[in-house]
């Protein structure tokens, strides 16, 4: 099942402006390793379960993992092969808006090596750059 919310006070949205910088959600709060976006863009609900899924099969599940992006933007998209016009079509996928400096996920429970590869494998299911982060070097 893919993330999307529950329900939603309007069921199409227009696109918005990606503008500046991540305001909040820009530190590590829960764990103590983190990945870090670096572009800015759209992630689709797909690219983080499959970045959820990578990251808990690379730790074989020992690891505590925190997803602190979730995708509440409905994209629209109209089907193959159907003439302009005749209004904005119904929502096709879900995606969540991301600037630089984002944290996309954190980890603990596992050691930084470890870490550090499964979010390079999370990574490489991202269109974006990233980063790694620690606690410890924060400090």
């Amino acid at each position: 099942m893919a993330l999307m919310p529950k329900r939603v006070k309007y069921r199409k949205v227009q696109r918005g402006s990606l503008a500046g910088n991540a305001g909040n959600c820009n530190k590590l709060d829960f764990g103590e390793f983190g990945l870090q976006v670096l572009d800015r863009g759209w992630m689709t609900a797909r690219q983080i379960e499959a970045c959820r899924v990578t990251m808990t099969r690379h730790t074989k599940r020992r690891a505590k993992v925190w997803i602190r992006v979730f995708p509440d933007k409905p994209i629209s998209k109209k089907p193959l092969e159907v003439r302009m016009g005749k209004g904005k079509p119904g929502p096709d996928h879900w995606v969540a808006c991301v600037r630089p400096g984002r944290i996309l996920f954190e980890m603990s429970g596992v050691t930084r090596n470890t870490a550090k590869e499964a979010m390079a494998l999370a990574a490489n299911k991202l269109g974006m750059r990233t980063r790694f982060l620690a606690k410890e070097d924060q400090i």
